[in-house]
């Protein structure tokens, strides 16, 4: 009996398609473990507060980054910004909703707007790119 085996050209050209999909939700997956942790405070008091608010900000700037790469290769560089951005609002809601549920955590609404405005931010740079040549012909 013999084995199909795929060209290894095929399979490494599959690789990189799933790629840019592999990268969003990783770090959505990421997110997710650390928002089940019960306590993530570092005892630093408003450093700590801040400098978690800056991280919230941050990766979900990133987050729509990553979504926004893998999706431009299936729509417009802005309508994959205004996606990527719905597609990360929502990912914070759920976060936050996700974090009721874990002891010593709260969800809280100005986190979600936090997250949002990170994504916002994001999705408004991304947004001004110009499309590929070969799209604009």
């Amino acid at each position: 009996m013999t084995l199909l085996r795929r060209p290894a050209n095929e399979v490494s050209g599959r690789l990189r398609q799933a790629a840019p999909w592999a990268w969003p939700l990783l770090l959505m997956g990421s997110i997710w473990f650390f928002s089940a942790q019960p306590d993530l405070n570092s005892g630093l008091g408003v450093i700590d507060l801040v400098g978690r608010k800056v991280i919230h900000f941050s990766q979900n700037a990133l987050l729509v980054f990553l979504w926004w790469r893998a999706l431009r290769t299936r729509m417009s560089v802005r309508n994959a910004a205004l996606v990527a951005l719905l597609i990360t609002s929502a990912y914070a809601a759920t976060d936050e909703l996700h974090q009721t549920f874990v002891p010593g955590r709260h969800g809280s609404p100005v986190d979600w707007a936090i997250d949002t405005a990170g994504a916002t931010l994001a999705s408004l740079l991304l947004a001004r790119r110009r499309e590929p040549r070969e799209a604009r012909r």
